[in-house]
């Protein structure tokens, strides 16, 4: 079956008042909905999808990897933040890893894989907030897993592209310096070696059973006993240092959210080790412009320049706060922002953006779920770089991250590894709130929503509450329209490309490329299925008074929202 993938794509709002459940995949969202129709709440059929989309798009999340979540409780007007991301291991060692060769952390050997923190995130999830029981909201899940599912079209073509990861072919050349032996239990998550074809039924039956045992036996079952055990032995046996204690060990985290107040509404973002703090920097930064009252050139570039100082903050100073110091406080603060706005110039491209220094010191599922008494979920679940490290635990289904990746090896540096330290993560959440400017509207939510994909989230945040906020566009449209990216931020300036290259999606009109290459940007369009690269949103907006839904679903995506 060949399908199109230029996303010639007209879609509705979708509306409704009972709950809604927006994310990239169709049956996923179904799995929300049934949720909520028997009684759940936010909180559970956003643990639902999230569980349901580890079957249906396992190319991208899953038990093997981390979660983080924002959730908006209606009765008090409150936002809490978990933080649903593993450690790496207590033998990790950059010494060892630079007696190995290696200047830079590896992608995709044992090394790479730090604790998978998403289970303990479902549950912890439901038992602060949820109404059912993680054996209730799983059922969907299992089911499916068992009993088989059509591969839906974008999912399949980025499946293709990991089978040979899966697999570890003898060819198969990853970049790192020893790839480790072929993975026969790669084989779990594919049909008789390889990616399932669009509209093919594809049956996950090692992941079922796992699922099943964790309904029947929380997390314990990951976390303790014979799961442990193999995952560290398969670890192990491809240079990696988890051990039964290191997954025993593992705790999730409630945060304080960070916020930034944007005109009438307040942006909250979980704090780092999320890479939060850049959408926040850059909001701050574009609160103190004009935005709608600009042309489309000097919004544009305006938007780019606040995004380059959020992200030059954010390599710097995004670490896991409970191991490294970061002086939080002052980098969230609108005073902080003022200092630095004098840095963008509103007629060149900036070619140098270092960070600052206060003076007090590849693929991802998002979700979001609100239910009909207004408190909503923002949900977000990854294994990073596709199926992540590309290792199956043998037997399970289980694919393993490898966002220990984004450690670096500078032990001088906030974000470098250590021993049960959080790596700076990219998966980000995202949550508005109306806030005073709004008057008696004021702590109701606003918007939940999220854009997932990499460095793409914070940029993607930013540009979303922008057109909601700014431009006036309702969901559907604020996902629509073209993007614009900072492509590969965390390389920083290249020789070929001072100030780093912005990648503008197909849609945007000749005369704003030119007039952005004219002031210093490095344009290069992206057309095709390359669009997958600006990411995939999903937007569910709240009405203050009626109580009614508005939903959109990113079309670069497979997914929808659902409505009841």
């Amino acid at each position: 079956m060949n399908f199109d993938t230029k996303f010639r794509s007209r879609r509705s709002n979708v509306l409704a008042t009972r709950g809604m459940v927006a994310t990239s995949q169709p049956l996923a969202a179904q799995a929300g909905m049934e949720t909520l129709r028997a009684g759940g709440n936010a909180a559970d059929a956003a643990v639902a999808t999230a569980a349901m989309l580890n079957v249906v798009e396992p190319t991208s999340t899953g038990i093997g990897g981390d979660c983080f979540a924002l959730y908006y409780e209606a009765a008090t007007g409150s936002v809490t933040a978990l933080n649903g991301s593993g450690r790496a291991p207590a033998a990790a060692s950059t010494v060892e890893l630079h007696g190995l060769g290696y200047v830079s952390m590896p992608a995709y050997t044992g090394h790479s894989v730090s604790v998978p923190g998403t289970v303990a995130g479902w549950y912890d999830l439901l038992a602060r907030h949820g109404r059912m029981s993680l054996t209730d909201v799983l059922q969907p899940a299992i089911r499916t897993a068992e009993e088989g599912y059509p591969v839906s079209e974008l999912i399949s073509r980025s499946w293709q592209a990991q089978a040979t990861k899966l697999r570890r072919d003898p060819e198969w050349a990853s970049g790192d310096l020893d790839n480790g032996p072929v993975q026969p239990s790669g084989h779990e998550l594919l049909i008789d070696g390889r990616a399932p074809r669009a509209g093919e039924i594809m049956r996950l039956p090692t992941l079922g059973e796992t699922l099943r045992a964790i309904a029947e036996e929380g997390p314990a079952y990951i976390y303790r006993g014979e799961f442990a055990l193999k995952l560290s032995e398969h670890v192990q046996r491809y240079g990696g240092w988890i051990t039964p204690a290191d997954m025993a060990n593992h705790t999730s985290t409630w945060d304080e959210p960070i916020t930034a107040r944007y005109r009438h509404v307040t942006l909250y973002e979980c704090p780092p080790n999320g890479q939060g703090l850049a959408a926040i920097i850059a909001v701050n930064l574009a609160a103190g412009f004009d935005l709608a009252a600009m042309d489309e050139a000097d919004r544009v570039h305006t938007l780019i320049e606040c995004m380059r100082v959020g992200f030059a903050d954010a390599q710097q100073w995004v670490c896991d706060p409970r191991v490294a110091d970061i002086p939080l406080d002052e980098l969230v603060s609108p005073a902080y922002a003022d200092r630095r706005r004098g840095e963008i110039d509103p007629a060149r491209a900036a070619r140098d953006v270092p960070y600052g220094s206060p003076m007090a010191g590849s693929d991802t599922v998002y979700l979001s779920a609100v239910d009909g008494d207004g408190n909503a979920c923002s949900f977000i679940n990854s294994l990073y770089m596709g199926t992540g490290s590309g290792l199956v635990v043998p037997g399970t289904g289980v694919s393993l991250q490898n966002r220990a990746h984004l450690f670096v090896l500078d032990e001088d540096h906030p974000n470098a590894l250590a021993p049960n330290k959080r790596p700076y993560h990219t998966i980000i959440p995202a949550m508005t709130l109306y806030n005073e400017e709004a008057g008696e509207w004021a702590g109701r939510l606003h918007a939940c929503y999220g854009v997932m994909g990499g460095y793409m989230q914070p940029q993607g945040h930013l540009q979303m509450l922008v057109n909601l906020v700014d431009l006036g566009m309702t969901p559907q449209q604020a996902l629509d329209v073209p993007r614009w990216q900072l492509a590969k931020p965390h390389l920083g300036l290249g020789a070929d490309a001072p100030g780093g290259v912005v990648s503008m999606e197909e849609g945007w009109s000749f005369a704003l490329l030119a007039e952005l290459a004219r002031r210093g940007h490095v344009v290069e369009p992206v057309d095709g299925f390359a669009r997958i690269s600006f990411g995939g949103g999903q937007i569910i907006l709240r009405d203050p008074l009626s109580g009614v839904l508005t939903g959109g679903s990113d079309p670069r995506r497979d997914g929808c929202a659902a409505g009841w």
